[in-house]
């Protein structure tokens, strides 16, 4: 991006994409750019979802159709290998996860100067993150929507008295009440505190994790060719380099950006499998 007096140094450009449209002070900030991006994202995957369901035919597909069935037919192939348990939310669950996920992935796979050149120069925007996942408060709200499924799954399949009795039993077991009660039961709380709350963490930790260092490692390509004054590259050397490097690392990042979005899908459905089958 570039200022209108002179262009920015390094450090100002990178600072500059790495900072979130903020209302609010504290706890109650919104990120703007976030939940618009999100919001967008989810509504367009949305209507095109939509869009095939209703031009479906049984015949033979077209293009659009079969690459829709083919994603639906996977992700509802690895619901059925890992939930063993019957529920009717698992599978739409996970192939919401999957899509939603991957989509705001993708963002990361556009130029990193287009978007945000756009919202300051049509919108009047002087900060815009383009992908919703490089925002920990993204994958925090999903991790921990997961999470609160996590929970529900376990009373819905145990009752409270099963899950309760998991929780104190569980790895740890013995008939010696006294052992089992005194000793043992403080211990599977712990264990059992630790294992729950590793979940939503590492869920949000390792997806933020994966796609902030992918949107750093664009930033620092555009910095490493030597052009950071918006749209404008410095000479045709350079943009010629720029679109080199970032094209060899978009092509690389397209198995990242899918990767990840397949991996908090799965991670989901293991963990409510595990929530509905007794320890």
């Amino acid at each position: 991006m570039a200022a209108a007096e002179a262009p920015l140094t390094a450090n100002e450009y990178i600072s500059h994409h790495l900072v979130n449209l903020t209302i609010g002070r504290g706890f109650w900030s919104l990120h703007l750019d976030t939940l618009i991006m999100s919001m967008l994202i989810g509504v367009s995957v949305l209507g095109l979802m939509a869009f095939v369901a209703r031009r479906a035919t049984p015949g033979v597909p077209g293009k659009l159709q079969a690459f829709v069935e083919m994603v639906v037919s996977m992700v509802d192939t690895q619901v059925k290998d890992t939930f063993h348990a019957k529920s009717e939310l698992v599978t739409p669950l996970a192939i919401t996860v999957f899509i939603w996920i991957f989509c705001m992935n993708a963002v990361d796979l556009i130029p990193v100067d287009f978007i945000p050149w756009i919202m300051e120069h049509v919108f009047h925007v002087s900060h815009w993150k383009a992908v919703p996942t490089t925002d920990p408060n993204t994958t925090f709200a999903m991790s921990l929507s997961v999470f609160a499924l996590i929970i529900i799954f376990n009373i819905k399949y145990k009752g409270v008295g099963g899950l309760v009795h998991e929780i104190f039993t569980a790895p740890f077991h013995s008939d010696n009440l006294l052992l089992q009660w005194v000793v043992l039961a403080p211990v599977n709380l712990v264990l059992r505190l630790i294992e729950e709350l590793a979940k939503p963490i590492s869920l949000a930790l390792r997806l933020f994790g994966n796609m902030f260092a992918g949107e750093v490692l664009f930033i620092l390509i555009v910095l490493l060719a030597g052009i950071w004054d918006g749209l404008n590259p410095g000479s045709s050397v350079s943009f010629i380099g720029h679109v080199l490097l970032s094209l060899g690392w978009a092509i690389f990042h397209i198995l990242i950006v899918t990767l990840q979005a397949f991996i908090f899908m799965m991670l989901t459905i293991v963990y409510l499998a595990m929530a509905s089958e007794s320890h």
